[in-house]
């Protein structure tokens, strides 16, 4: 059967992404305007940069919240007839390079990260500074998360895209080229700040400033630079949101494969798929915000939140993941703020639906009653980043911070799309698990 989240959601990439093969094609496509016809104006760039957004937020976002759901058992697969979902649901070695959902993730990725380099490097060109800056900020945040996804399931990440040769740096690496891309973006924006004709052109729901803080703070994070992480995520305003906003033409792809059709996959239970002694208390509103119940027909479970009709709009961060960061950092220095860390973990656990820029609040007027340490506080920072980013995507990567048991998810690491290796001889051996 082939996969409605394929066959559907996957038409907006051009038939190009498909036909190439292996990250060192050329993404061109005969059919597209010019380079020099797209390049030649501020306003081409910002078609392009549209396009990119596009691209990321209708392939790359729903696939890595498909199979991040499947492999740390955020979801449940519904019809086993969706093949690349089935391998996913099964884990270990079923996962190959033949999955077709996996091999999506990483040619739009770096069909994504292709098309924001060209775009940065023509927007330096431009005389209007200003709208430069808005493009290379634009470009950076898209080109950022691409990478970011990347280092998220593979272990090692390509360093060079489009070019004869395609070489892999280890994820940690890529994770920081992702920041330096995002070092650039900001330092450029401080020195001539973003017009207002960008502004003007820039589609609703980006917040550039905020948002290239947050995903500096999130891959720090991840890379282990604490300091910087918790600079960055303080950064960020908690009272903005940004989002990737959709419409009827181009609707919220988890709306339209999982929850409109049913067919594919939906929340294992109230559970959130963690272990007894991390679950949610039966009292925490963040349940009711992701997950909804239909009492009659089977499953019981299903999706609500960010996924609930075909315009909504999905955040590219949380606020409350900042305030989860700094609680993080705080832990994790050498000699631990628990005092501090614990007020943040209280924020999050107080807050009310109302109070947050998106909707998201546990509402528990207790806060945290745990024991008040650094291994205890660090443990509800995981259980709150499980709850609190529920179907985020990012799940895996904390299992593997937090060095949960590698019996509480199906895959440690992605095999690398077949796609890839029969094109590249640079290609890396596949992880065993």
């Amino acid at each position: 059967m082939k996969k409605i989240f394929q066959s559907i959601c996957y038409t907006c990439i051009a038939a190009v992404l498909f036909t190439a093969t292996g990250c060192k094609k050329d993404f061109d496509n005969p059919n597209a305007a010019t380079s020099a016809q797209v390049f030649s104006s501020a306003k081409g760039l910002m078609g392009t940069a549209i396009g990119i957004q596009r691209t990321f937020s209708l392939n790359v976002v729903p696939g890595t919240i498909d199979a991040n759901g499947l492999v740390t058992n955020e979801t449940i697969l519904l019809n086993p007839g969706n093949t690349s979902e089935f391998q996913l649901t099964t884990g270990g070695t079923a996962v190959d390079g033949t999955n077709a959902l996996l091999g999506n993730i990483w040619i739009s990725a770096n069909k994504c990260i292709y098309d924001a380099n060209n775009v940065i490097a023509a927007a330096q060109l431009l005389g209007d500074k200003g709208y430069a800056s808005g493009l290379i900020g634009y470009c950076s945040i898209i080109k950022a998360l691409s990478i970011g996804s990347l280092a998220q399931y593979w272990e090692k990440v390509p360093d060079t895209v489009g070019t004869t040769a395609t070489i892999f740096i280890d994820r940690i690496a890529g994770y920081n080229k992702a920041i330096a891309i995002i070092n650039t973006a900001l330092t450029t924006i401080a020195t001539t700040p973003i017009s207002t004709g960008f502004n003007s052109d820039l589609p609703a729901g980006i917040d550039i400033v905020n948002t290239l803080n947050a995903l500096k703070a999130r891959y720090s994070l991840f890379a282990g630079n604490y300091a910087t992480a918790l600079a960055s995520a303080t950064a960020v305003s908690l009272t903005a949101k940004s989002t990737f906003n959709f419409e009827a033409t181009n609707p919220n792809p988890v709306f339209f494969a999982a929850t409109s059709t049913n067919n594919l996959y939906q929340p294992i239970d109230s559970t959130f798929g963690l272990p007894v002694g991390l679950r949610p208390a039966l009292t925490d509103q963040r349940v009711s915000f992701y997950t909804t119940i239909n009492a009659t027909i089977n499953p019981r479970f299903r999706l609500n939140g960010f996924w609930i009709a075909n315009t909504t709009a999905i955040p590219v961060y949380l606020p409350d993941e900042m305030k989860l960061i700094r609680a993080e950092c705080l832990l994790r220095q050498a000699t631990p703020d628990v005092a501090n860390a614990k007020l943040l973990v209280d924020a999050v656990l107080m807050q009310a639906p109302s109070a947050d820029p998106v909707g998201v609040g546990a509402n528990i007027a207790a806060g945290y009653t745990g024991t008040v340490d650094a291994p205890s506080l660090l443990n509800e920072v995981y259980r709150n980043r499980c709850i609190e980013l529920y179907l985020s995507g990012l799940k895996l990567e904390d299992m593997r911070r937090f060095a949960r048991p590698t019996s509480e998810r199906k895959r440690n690491f992605f095999p690398y799309p077949f796609r890839e290796r029969d094109s590249n001889s640079n290609t890396p051996a596949d992880p065993s698990f």
